[in-house]
């Protein structure tokens, strides 16, 4: 009811049916006004009220014999009981119209609406049939009688407003004004009893997550964070089908509950996804925001809602660690998904504790045999697993967000040991590899210099290594980055090159220093002559616009010496030396240095 009712049940008894209805119908038009609601929901809310107030009519003058449609009469106190009977009706029309409607729209039962609704409203109604009842009685006092009864009405109102507003809040997102965590489960229990009773398949559980969200918020603060969020919500639910709940579960996870089986609930989470494909515009940038999708489907992948939000999620895991944008639930994911977060786990807890370590492979120039430079590379030795291969640790840290904190780790310590190296007269330069997502990383050049200044080590020492499909996955940011890092004498070199989809053209617009040629293709040159041509020809293109050649996979003499007839090129690989500690690689120096030294003594 609204704050209308009571003096709108007052004019059922007091005045005609014609006044109560054009009195309520002007209450719900300026209500309907101020809350800028859309002109259909208007003129349902005026219809439904005004068949409210004929039942209630038609129920006072059949409790008092009244005509229906009989002059103005005033209230005497036995016909208070009968108004009272009548408001009752009043409300229920109004609650079981609306209620009606609500449960058509979101498929619950009507019984479930009525009872929300009852639960909720009960107290107010009960107040405002009271005050009707006294309004009625004091309506031959004059209207400052009826207007000292505003009061308490605007008080039951706003109690009522305030019992919405919060029940609202409870299941809803106070930044997008979706369905919350708990809504979703709510909507998944009811979806699930409902296909029971129905024999049908389904509901499916769609998890969305945001890809490398964080970088954002960081860089461009959380205001920038909170307008992509809401119209990340505003494009799934413009995208989902109409007899679906879209829900945010927090920080960057969506979930939508679907209705149908496992192929539909696939291509419509396809369709979702598809939304975002469009750049959001946030003050004057264009951000293009990706994500990752778990999809599970009763009762295909569980039969209530825990074990389908549970399949969903580690569905949606699988898809962040296997670079799928789209993965649904399989049985085989348990035992992996399980075994990569207790690794994920013990990872952070190995560099909470500095049980990691970082070897060094050296790089040497081909042409006299010195070695030029060291690529640092990260180890580790679990306690019960032993070593576990950096192909198993990585990719878990890049999608955890661990990179972060493990790059900064090998960063340090490569710089820390190339000042010692320096100190001690040695002359080379410390290749660190980056993931794709520092290339999003604006503040990655800051980082780069304090660590720099930390040791007191020359940026133009430094290497940096990212991939091609790193720079390709956001190249505006990238261009950014890798332009910030030269500018301060850092080198940055392309790793695997020849794996990705860039071009030389393209590279050499980046403005890069060095192009590192996959060992896939340098590997194999003295038995496919393909592999040959690909490796010459780069070599070749690569020198004439002036970057350095490193060429990795050297596993034998005869790789070795072709590549020596190639050019210039810097080598790297286990025939010319195998990963290794730091005093392995101080050894080696000193011996070069030693050799050099006895060379220059015998060319005298």
């Amino acid at each position: 009811m609204s704050a209308s009712a009571p003096f709108v049940l007052a004019l059922i008894a007091v005045s005609s049916l014609g006044a109560a209805v054009l009195v309520q119908a002007v209450a719900s038009v300026a209500d309907d006004i101020l809350h800028r609601r859309a002109l259909s929901k208007s003129l349902f809310n005026t219809a439904q009220y005004a068949l409210s107030v004929i039942a209630g009519r038609a129920i006072y003058t059949w409790l008092t014999g009244i005509p229906f449609f009989s002059e103005p009469l005033p209230v005497e106190a036995q016909q208070i009981v009968p108004l009272l009977i009548a408001g009752v009706a009043m409300i229920a029309t109004n609650w079981i119209i609306v209620s009606g409607v609500v449960a058509m729209v979101t498929e619950q039962s009507l019984a479930t609406v009525l009872y929300k609704d009852l639960r909720e409203y009960s107290i107010t109604n009960v107040v405002l049939l009271s005050v009707g009842g006294i309004a009625a009685l004091v309506s031959r006092d004059g209207i400052i009688a009826l207007f000292l009864l505003g009061a308490p009405v605007v008080a039951a109102h706003l109690f009522a407003a305030a019992a919405a507003r919060h029940a609202h809040d409870a299941t809803h997102d106070s930044l997008t004004g979706l369905g919350n965590r708990g809504q979703l489960h709510f909507q998944l229990t009811r979806a699930l009893e409902s296909t029971r009773h129905s024999g049908d398949l389904g509901p499916g559980l769609v998890l969305f997550d945001l890809d490398h969200f964080k970088d954002i918020n960081d860089t461009l603060g959380h205001p920038v964070g909170d307008q992509i969020l809401r119209r990340v919500a505003d494009q799934l639910v413009a995208a989902a089908p109409d007899d679906a709940s879209v829900h945010r579960l927090g920080g960057d996870e969506f979930a939508v509950v679907l209705h149908g089986d496992a192929p539909y609930c696939r291509a419509i989470a396809s369709d979702l996804l598809a939304s975002f494909d469009a750049a959001i515009p946030v003050d004057n940038l264009e951000l293009l925001v990706r994500a990752s999708v778990g999809v599970a489907v009763a009762p295909l992948h569980g039969e209530d809602d825990a074990t389908l939000m549970k399949n969903a999620d580690i569905a949606l895991y699988h898809a962040k660690l296997e670079r799928d944008q789209i993965s649904t639930y399989s049985p085989e994911f348990d035992v992996n998904s399980v075994e990569r977060l207790q690794l994920l786990a013990d990872l952070r807890t190995a560099l909470d504790a500095g049980a990691l370590r970082v070897v060094y492979q050296p790089q040497v120039d081909l042409s006299d045999g010195r070695t030029v430079g060291a690529e640092a590379l990260v180890r580790w030795t679990h306690p019960e697993r032993g070593p576990v291969a950096a192909d198993d640790f990585i990719p878990l840290a890049e999608n955890s967000g661990l990179i972060f904190r493990l790059t900064a780790f090998v960063l340090d310590t490569a710089l820390g040991q190339l000042a010692q190296w320096t100190a001690a007269g040695y002359d080379l330069r410390m290749a660190v590899n980056l993931s794709a997502r520092h290339l999003s990383d604006l503040g990655l050049p800051d980082q780069v210099v304090e660590a720099a200044a930390r040791h007191g080590v020359p940026l133009t020492s430094l290497v940096l290594e990212v991939t091609e499909t790193g720079i390709l996955s956001d190249p505006m940011r990238a261009d950014i980055v890798i332009r910030a890092l030269r500018a301060l004498g850092v080198e940055v070199s392309i790793d695997d090159y020849g794996t990705g989809n860039a071009s030389l053209n393209y590279l050499k617009r980046l403005e890069i220093d060095e192009l590192k040629i996959d060992r896939s293709f340098v590997s194999n040159i003295d038995n496919d002559d393909h592999d040959l041509i690909i490796v010459r020809s780069t070599i070749e293109l690569a020198l004439a616009l002036g970057l350095r050649v490193v060429a990795e996979g050297i596993e034998d003499e005869s790789t070795s010496a072709a590549l020596r007839a190639l050019g210039g090129v810097i080598g790297q690989g286990y025939h010319l030396g195998r990963p290794a500690p730091p005093e392995t690689i101080e050894d080696r120096l000193e011996r070069e240095r030693e050799a050099a030294a006895q060379g220059k003594t015998m060319g005298v």
